[in-house]
């Protein structure tokens, strides 16, 4: 019998997780380390109202300029690094990507605890907002150690992204090639920046109560529980999962940050990246939101969330994979196949219908 917390260790897996704008803030993300080596983070997105997302590839040597309150201009910049993931409303900011250098940031909703920097006017010029924090870590940063020091040059702040009808309570996940995982959430108008020894991140709350939260279910196993006996009398489990009995099943973020946390820890070891990619697409089935199993209330209209997407990023080989609510076929963009020099932004559709395939050989 492997206790869950020892088997997450020994497997070296890591879970983790990006934007999630929705009223059950039900994104979820794991990272799986295939034994070649490479490093495959996967999400889910979840939403009440359509994104719009399509992939975009961003060059080097582009220009951007920040949000800052009041939609003020604030910090400008030059993309250092080249870099490809999936936007919303059509907007040149990234919900889920990766650079050119492996790097993967990916943001996820907070709601009830964001509160992000406040900004005095002598603070305009190194201010970007909420939306854009993906966008300036990419285009600048290699690794998590960079993500460290290139967030605390920046404020983050209080910028209304029209979209979603005011400041987007996002927090943030950036993980580089060799693994090294970190959260980033501005709490109090604070910035705290956690280490993620498991990669796994969910929604709210903080990022901290959910490693404490998994104290809770220290007695699941991958194993099954054997039969136990009581004088004479021996007393059988139901079924062989008897080991997971108890994992919690619904949406919320702290019952999907154990249960990713513990499909993603006993997860049998594979060989390469491509069968990582395809086993994290597997797993993240497991966190598909059907249309009409949430429903709720957004800006007081009823609504109804759903997975629109799911990406699997290979940080290795610089290759990014999805598929949509539309289209369950995985498509794939190679980084290291697109222009990274060119002089603006390429959009790359992810539209289309399902494409069902006949084998059963009858003329048409």
């Amino acid at each position: 019998m492997i206790p869950l917390i020892k088997s997450m260790a020994l497997m070296g897996i890591l879970v983790s997780t990006a934007l999630c704008p929705s009223i059950s803030s039900a994104c979820t993300g794991i990272t799986i380390k295939p034994k070649d080596g490479s490093i495959i983070f996967g999400r889910t997105l979840e939403f009440a109202q359509e994104l719009h997302s399509n992939i975009i590839v961003v060059p080097r040597n582009l220009n951007f300029v920040g949000t800052a309150p009041g939609q003020k201009q604030g910090l400008s910049w030059t993309t250092q690094y080249g870099f490809v993931g999936m936007n919303a409303f059509g907007l040149p900011i990234i919900a889920d990507g990766v650079n050119e250098k492996g790097l993967h940031v990916g943001i996820f909703y907070f709601p009830g605890y964001a509160d992000f920097e406040t900004v005095s006017e002598k603070d305009l010029t190194r201010t970007i907002s909420p939306q854009q924090v993906p966008v300036y870590l990419l285009s600048n940063c290699v690794t998590v150690d960079d993500v460290i020091e290139k967030i605390k040059q920046v404020k983050v702040g209080k910028v209304v992204l029209e979209q979603l009808g005011g400041i987007p309570p996002f927090h943030y996940i950036a993980t580089d090639a060799s693994g090294k995982s970190i959260v980033l959430e501005y709490i109090k108008g604070e910035l705290n920046i956690h280490q993620n020894p498991l990669g796994v991140f969910t929604n709210a709350p903080a990022f901290d109560w959910h490693l404490t939260n998994l104290g809770n279910y220290v007695n699941l196993t991958d194993t099954n529980k054997p039969d136990v006996m009581i004088g004479d009398h021996k007393i059988n489990g139901f079924g062989k999962v008897a080991g997971m009995f108890g994992i919690p099943g619904d949406f919320t973020p702290p019952s999907r940050f154990v249960r990713a946390t513990a499909f993603s820890a006993t997860a049998l070891p594979v060989q390469t990246a491509l069968e990582g990619v395809l086993q994290t697409f597997h797993i993240l089935n497991q966190f598909d939101i059907p249309k009409g199993a949430v429903r709720g209330s957004m800006n007081g209209k009823s609504s109804v969330d759903y997975t629109l997407w799911t990406a699997v990023t290979d940080l290795t080989n610089l290759r990014y994979y999805f598929r949509t609510h539309e289209d369950s076929t995985i498509r794939m963009i190679n980084l290291n196949c697109v222009d990274l020099n060119a002089t603006e932004i390429k959009t790359i559709s992810i539209q289309g219908e399902e494409q069902i395939i006949d084998v059963s050989g009858c003329a048409r």
